[in-house]
């Protein structure tokens, strides 16, 4: 799936994200569409290894809230796994995968944000963001292959 993605250019940082995350992010914004989906993701530093599907407690077609019970499940399976919490993930069913001025009013500095855009839903979008000192900047996605057990 992660092959027909399209990811913005930006300059600067970068963030490294597992392909099977791109993978599960698409899926879970395709099967809820046309409300936006949302998760968390988990990794270390840099790095995102996992994304955990949360419920949207907002149920919307312009606005997600992570439901707090399952955000403390993710929590729970991050420490399990030796990681943190490093970013959230959401769905823009029907615009471009930037933040809106409500995304940015809600997000949290030295977190990553990553957007899927189904604007056309057989070439989901996915851009990359993280708020540092009041600027909203975007990030270079790298993928990186799921390491061999």
């Amino acid at each position: 799936m992660g092959e027909g993605v399209r990811h913005a250019e930006a300059s600067g940082e970068q963030v490294f994200v597992q392909e099977t995350v791109i993978d599960a992010m698409i899926a879970h914004a395709l099967e809820d569409a046309p409300r936006e989906c949302c998760g968390l993701l988990l990794g270390a530093g840099r790095r995102i290894a996992r994304a955990v599907r949360t419920r949207n407690a907002q149920a919307g077609t312009t606005r997600y809230q992570i439901n707090p019970e399952d955000h403390f499940a993710a929590i729970r399976e991050a420490r399990s796994l030796g990681l943190s919490i490093v970013g959230a993930y959401h769905s823009h069913p029907a615009s471009a995968p930037i933040p809106s001025p409500r995304d940015l009013e809600d997000a949290t500095h030295d977190f990553f944000y990553l957007i899927v855009s189904l604007v056309d839903p057989g070439r989901p979008e996915v851009r990359a963001f993280e708020l540092k000192q009041g600027n909203c900047r975007p990030l270079r996605l790298d993928t990186v292959p799921v390491p061999a057990l």
